[in-house]
């Protein structure tokens, strides 16, 4: 794949990019198992195995959108796939908001996921990229990753560098219902998959920078082919792998108890 207008060069992919996000989304599915085995299926080392790999889980989800943005300059219509993207994340929220509760699976909500951010940081991008192109490629990354860093912890009513110099913000700006996806969540504000955003979107928009500066040659080639498979099917397996990790759970746990 290559830019818009770029014909010639559009079949070419970088190699690089569909590893890590396929590493990423093999950490992500391993994650989600924990979860599932801790909180759906009580089990105690499920709980320990999530806890313990929840510091990781801010590196993986921030590697992958990080390449969502890098991969906007490489698309033909960031509005349309934004627009797509959209209309999937809202099915998630249909289902695990309404459906799964009525069938007896609570927990599960998903409010303002990743797929949520990454479709809206889409949709914004290809609204504001004539003003974004005016930013030179080599200054564009900086302002936009010290913004993330900055509201890093946002959600948690504080603003500035990350356990260096932070500030707490008035409880007044969390006390509305529809804020969350800015990151001003309420406290009874639940969501099994939460990325809004602030920070994310401004991760996303440093890596619209990177995507931008010339690939080098050994960034073009693949290293692992597994990782390459789930990084060029990551949305098939983002919206499979639960439904198939709570089914195979279920059979597990009907075969234990039999």
């Amino acid at each position: 794949m290559a830019k818009s207008g770029t014909k010639g060069l559009q079949r070419e992919r970088i190699g690089i990019m569909d590893d890590l996000r396929g590493l990423s989304v093999f950490c992500m599915v391993f994650y989600h198992a924990f979860y599932l085995l801790g909180q759906v299926f009580g089990n105690t080392w499920g709980n320990r195995l999530f806890d313990f790999f929840s510091p990781l889980q801010p590196i993986f989800a921030g590697i992958f959108i990080v390449i969502s943005g890098v991969s906007c300059n490489l698309s033909r219509s960031n509005a349309k796939r934004g627009s797509k993207l959209l209309c999937i994340a809202l099915a998630f929220s249909a289902i695990t908001c309404l459906l799964l509760p009525r069938v007896g699976i609570d927990g599960l909500q998903i409010r303002f996921g990743i797929l949520h951010l990454l479709s809206i940081s889409m949709l914004l991008f290809a609204l504001l990229r004539p003003a974004l192109e005016k930013i030179p490629t080599t200054w564009g990354f900086a302002p936009f990753f010290v913004l993330y860093l900055l509201t890093y912890h946002l959600e948690f009513r504080k603003i500035g560098v990350p356990y260096l110099l932070e500030w707490d913000l008035p409880a007044t700006l969390y006390q509305s219902h529809w804020l969350f996806p800015f990151g001003l969540r309420r406290s009874d504000f639940y969501s099994a998959d939460y990325f809004p955003l602030m920070p994310y979107l401004f991760l996303f928009l440093a890596g619209t920078f990177l995507g931008k500066l010339p690939t080098p040659g050994w960034a073009k080639k693949t290293r692992a082919r597994s990782l390459t498979f789930l990084g060029r099917h990551a949305l098939i397996i983002y919206m499979a792998h639960q439904p198939v990790i709570m089914g195979l759970f279920a059979v597990v746990d009907w075969l234990l108890h039999k």
